[in-house]
């Protein structure tokens, strides 16, 4: 049984902590993104691991660190076009370093402003079961297939990277970061479990990168991992809400 997030890992506690744990973490992904193109290559499992348990889930914890920003609208949404704009300006200037992390920042204040017109918990649940089966048939056969196939550098323009030593690097999709931040900020605005869902959606991707090189495939859909995590990290509560909520109606 999991249990709700002890106060340490609530949103809303401890800003000044949160605000240097931001910066902290913010100059060490940055910094390695710009070492770890001029290190030496370590291919095979440790480049993977490398990535999976090390800079993916430091990049995608400065969205938990941000999350407490999810409802502050005019500034979210502000913020998205600003980043939007810079992020496409830095990417045809060569500066690719400041455009990774400006992706992810617009992403996940694309994803805060979606969840904006999500009125019921039920809604949010019933997204997180058909996105997967949607994203399946995308990177089998659909637009992402033809896109990361045949146009990869129109993927690399969009995707958000995480870089290996040697510069290789594994990325995810603007919806990936788009639902992981929904997701994230979901359990917030509904009195969930943000730490125990940051932990489970990042250690699902983290499970994408692994599957995928084992299988030797050239890439996984990562929304079925990512609503899966979401949904196990909260299974209790989200069936006692829904029942609640079937109940009262």
């Amino acid at each position: 049984m999991v249990e709700p997030d002890a106060p340490v890992l609530s949103p809303g506690a401890l800003p000044r902590l949160r605000v240097a744990a931001f910066l902290l973490v913010l100059g060490g992904v940055v910094a390695w993104d710009a070492v770890a193109p001029h290190l030496s290559e370590i291919p095979g499992w440790p480049e993977v691991l490398i990535i999976a348990f090390g800079v993916l889930p430091a990049t995608l914890a400065l969205i938990y660190l941000a999350l407490p920003l999810w409802s502050h609208r005019r500034l979210v949404a502000a913020c998205l076009v600003v980043f939007l704009v810079a992020a496409v300006v830095t990417w045809r200037a060569d500066a690719h370093l400041a455009s990774n992390f400006l992706k992810l920042a617009a992403y996940t204040c694309g994803g805060w402003m979606f969840l904006w017109l999500f009125e019921e918990l039920a809604w949010v649940v019933l997204i997180a079961v058909i996105i997967p089966f949607v994203d399946t048939l995308s990177v089998a056969a659909g637009p992402t297939h033809t896109i990361v196939n045949h146009h990869f550098e129109v993927y690399s323009a969009v995707a958000v990277a995480f870089v290996a030593p040697g510069g290789r690097a594994a990325g995810l999709g603007p919806p990936d970061i788009l639902f992981f931040a929904l997701f994230l900020a979901a359990t917030v605005r509904w009195g969930l479990r943000p730490g125990w869902t940051w932990f489970a959606m990042t250690g699902m991707y983290s499970l994408t990168l692994v599957l995928a090189n084992a299988t030797d495939v050239s890439g996984l859909p990562a929304l079925p991992f990512v609503s899966a995590g979401f949904l196990l990290a909260n299974a209790d509560l989200l069936w006692r809400r829904l029942r609640r909520g079937a109940t009262s109606s």
